[in-house]
C-alpha cells in the first residue's frame, strides 16, 4: 500500500522526512539490539551466580561430611579407651 502524495508538502520536506523516519528507526533498531544484549548478559551472569552457588553448597556440603566424620572418629576413639 503506497501512501497518497500530500500536494501541500513540497518533495525536499518529503525527503527530509523519510531520512528522519531512517535515522529514528536506526536509532530505535540500535536500542533494540543494546536492550537485547544487556538482557542476554544479565541471563548469563544470573546462570554464572546459580552455577556459584550450587559449588559453594558442594562445597560446604563435603566439608560438613568431614567434620561429622571427624566427630565419628573422635567418639569411637574416647569410647574405646
Amino acid at each position: 500500500m503506497t501512501p497518497i502524495p500530500d500536494p501541500t508538502v513540497r518533495p525536499e520536506q518529503t525527503s527530509e522526512l523519510t531520512l528522519q523516519n531512517r535515522t529514528r528507526d536506526m536509532h530505535l533498531m540500535h536500542e533494540a539490539m543494546a536492550r537485547a544484549h544487556m538482557q542476554q548478559l544479565h541471563h548469563q551472569a544470573e546462570g554464572e551466580r546459580l552455577a556459584r552457588r550450587v559449588v559453594t553448597a558442594r562445597r560446604l556440603k563435603r566439608r560438613a561430611e568431614r567434620a561429622s566424620l571427624r566427630a565419628r572418629r573422635a567418639l569411637a576413639v574416647a569410647l574405646m579407651q
